[in-house]
């Protein structure tokens, strides 16, 4: 069924550069009913929240959400009847529903991380390979920059952040790095993503590292910074709960994960929701009786799939991290 929001959109991802990643199996995963109700969670330039309006009928509905201003605009110019867009939080989810008289839902997505839109932006401070001001906060609006928390936090409260979330072998290299150029610069210390860019990239040479092939040696760095800015995990552990808890029964989860910190979250929380990972008393080492399983695993794709079913290249470059998960509410 064709819309006048979804042209929209769909110019909305090309004039960005945005193909959403691993979008025909995101929506098939859905199993969208045309009068089903679903939830879009990282709305972003709206190429999944598209391509789910095309499948539901006049009586199906479509709430997005997201925690960028710049993608809440774009979807709030959309004219559907069928759809609604509020600017939240992960964490805002069943607020959200409730003032949108969402009870159950048949479906909700998740595609996390950082967009294409805002990487691609230098103002938005993402990027290691174009020179802006050190932000990465996916919501301007709210809570400290990049470069505020660098500028106050211990050298230990640096390294903890770039090795836990970045997985980075050089992070205690890289905190001490960060405060030296704290105390030599000042206040004018790290204005920029090239600055910290180009710092980072020195230890790494200086200790000897190799980069990995196809990465610049910032990208655990940026990473781990970004989560920690947007608190992206504690996020993701909170609006995975909530988003069970307001499936229906049939309903599916749809979450689509670009580095290991997020898919080992994901498996696990499916996992225990499932019933596959029942704790074990430590003393006795007995299976402890778990609650009745909530969810039933259905699939994992991964990027070889995509290009098996014949997509000769990737059209997202991001797609060849991507991870889609996929269970069902029992």
């Amino acid at each position: 069924m064709a819309t006048d929001s979804e042209p929209r959109g769909n110019q909305d991802a090309d004039r960005y550069g945005h193909q959403p990643v691993l979008l025909e199996e995101a929506i098939e995963a859905l199993a969208i009913r045309a009068d089903g109700r679903y939830v879009d969670c990282t709305f972003g330039r709206g190429g999944h929240s598209g391509a789910i309006l095309a499948r539901l009928g006049p009586k199906g509905r479509l709430l997005a959400i997201d925690r960028d201003p710049q993608a809440v605009a774009v979807g709030r110019g959309w004219r559907d009847p069928r759809f609604a867009i509020e600017h939240a939080r992960f964490s805002e989810l069943d607020a959200v529903l409730d003032a949108h008289g969402f009870d159950r839902v048949d479906g909700v997505l998740l595609d996390l991380g950082v967009s294409s839109p805002q990487l691609d932006d230098p103002a938005r401070g993402f990027s290691f390979r174009e020179d802006g001001p050190l932000d990465m906060r996916m919501d301007p609006t709210r809570g400290f920059s990049a470069r505020e928390w660098l500028l106050r936090a211990t050298e230990d409260d640096i390294a903890k952040v770039v090795k836990d979330y970045g997985e980075e072998r050089f992070a205690v290299q890289i905190a001490k790095a960060i405060v030296a150029r704290r105390g030599d610069a000042g206040e004018q210390a790290l204005r920029t993503t090239g600055e910290l860019a180009a710092l980072v990239a020195s230890v790494v040479r200086r200790r000897g590292g190799r980069p990995e092939v196809g990465k610049d040696p910032a990208t655990r760095t940026f990473q781990a910074l970004r989560i920690h800015v947007n608190q992206e995990l504690e996020e993701l552990a909170l609006v995975l709960g909530k988003s069970v808890a307001r499936l229906a029964a049939g309903g599916r989860l749809v979450v689509i994960s670009f580095h290991s910190l997020e898919d080992r979250m994901v498996k696990q929380f499916i996992a225990h929701e499932a019933g596959r990972d029942a704790p074990r008393d430590p003393v006795t080492g007995a299976v402890r009786h778990a609650a009745a399983p909530r969810l039933r695993a259905i699939a994992r794709v991964l990027p070889g799939a995509s290009r098996a079913k014949g997509r000769a290249r990737l059209a997202n470059p991001r797609e060849r991290s991507a991870v889609l998960r996929v269970a069902e509410r029992t």
